[in-house]
């Protein structure tokens, strides 16, 4: 059996207002064509397919339109669970009508099992679906206590006890997979993840999830990363998408897993191309650099977040230049060295000289002491000093 895992689509969010449903929308044909090429059995979207609990009507209607192509008039079984940014009802109101077609969709965690038969390869799957497992949406008070430690250890015994009744379904003649959108300890976050914790309270140990599962299909991460210290292969998809610029630079990709019933899973990378990169740009050299970079066509495709360094403001109608000379810019930060520079140097011990000339220059309305002043002072002081010491 060949399982195609991804998530945390996002669809319908956007990058400092700029629209990334055009990015979004390639990304899904790109999808289409690895299923088709790699032979795929089964997809699996481990949550947050939107990016909101009322997404645009643009983002469901590309949602299920994936859901349509991917399926393939349901030859090829979709599953799809709710992250921490979906509506669970949402995610799960289509179901009556889609099961028929392969498709199966889980809104709300619950402890159930969903045998999936696999034509295309002649074998089953035992999928346990716990879609984003919160207090509110178990529908129970996990600790009267409030100290993080203890809700922790608390969410991690209910997790943990949640797949252990899934996984006892689990049989040997099936694949047995777990999907799930969850924090598990030791991950990788970035700045586009809206916090599914508080603190470390709503976080799973790595040793919680099952290890009769030959595979944990995992969601909430924005970068692909295999779970250490699992007792089995668990693996975070990453979005398809960089959607903050702390992810300038990761490559982006979907996970696949061939695997047969009591068989070791292999877990293998398929990078994705489609969707603009984020990069940074540092022009050191001042707006003349940045001009420079522009008509050399750099970065001709990306969403960029640049730093310039000048000596005063930028005016609007410098602003407006550079963003008609890059569509691309979305963060244009003035950076002032020379001010830094004397900020720096105002933070740094200063000498006892130094102390009395600017004393004298703030009291004088800027006149600066000559020497003979500045050696009465220092002549002065060591007295004082001295004076102290013999009190002592």
């Amino acid at each position: 059996m060949r399982i195609l895992h991804t998530a945390d689509w996002h669809l319908g969010r956007t990058l400092e207002g700029r629209s990334r449903l055009a990015e979004q929308e390639a990304f899904i044909d790109e999808l289409v064509e690895i299923v088709a090429k790699e032979q795929i059995d089964v997809v699996l979207m481990a949550g947050d397919v939107f990016d909101s609990v009322n997404p645009p009507a643009a983002a469901e209607q590309l949602f299920y339109e994936s859901l349509a192509r991917l399926s393939d008039k349901g030859r090829r079984p979709v599953a799809v669970i709710s992250g921490n940014h979906d509506h669970p009802d949402r995610i799960s109101a289509a179901r009556p009508l889609l099961s028929d077609y392969n498709i199966f969709l889980f809104g709300r965690p619950q402890a159930e099992v969903c045998r999936i038969d696999v034509p295309s390869c002649g074998e089953a799957m035992m999928l346990a679906p716990l879609a984003y497992p919160s207090e509110s949406r178990l529908a129970e008070l996990l600790s009267s206590d409030h100290k993080e430690t203890a809700l922790r250890d608390r969410y991690d015994d209910r997790i943990r006890a949640l797949f252990a009744a899934m996984a006892a379904s689990f049989a040997d003649e099936t694949v047995n997979v777990v999907m799930s959108h969850l924090y598990v300890a030791g991950g990788h976050t970035s700045d586009s993840e809206r916090p599914i914790e508080v603190g470390g309270a709503y976080t799973v140990a790595a040793a919680s999830l099952p290890g009769a599962a030959q595979y944990v299909a995992l969601g909430h991460l924005h970068r692909p990363q295999d779970v250490r210290r699992a007792e089995t292969a668990a693996r975070y998809a990453g979005s398809p998408l960089a959607y903050s610029f702390s992810e300038a630079g990761h490559t982006k990709s979907v996970t696949v897993v061939d695997v047969h019933p009591g068989g070791k899973a292999n877990v293998t990378e398929i990078p994705l191309v489609s969707g603009k990169p984020l990069v940074r740009w540092k022009a050191t050299d001042g707006l003349a650099q940045v001009y420079r970079w522009c008509e050399e066509g750099r970065d001709r495709s990306c969403w960029i977040d640049l730093e310039v360094h000048v000596n005063e403001p930028l005016t609007m109608e410098e602003i407006q230049r550079l963003r008609k000379l890059h569509q691309g810019f979305i963060h244009i930060r003035p950076v002032f060295p020379e001010r830094e520079a004397a900020a720096e140097t105002d933070r740094k011990p200063l000498s006892l000289v130094e102390m009395f000339r600017r004393f004298y220059e703030r009291q004088t309305g800027g006149q600066t002491p000559d020497e003979e002043l500045v050696r009465l002072f220092l002549e002065l002081a060591a007295d004082e000093k001295e004076g102290e010491g013999e009190e002592e």
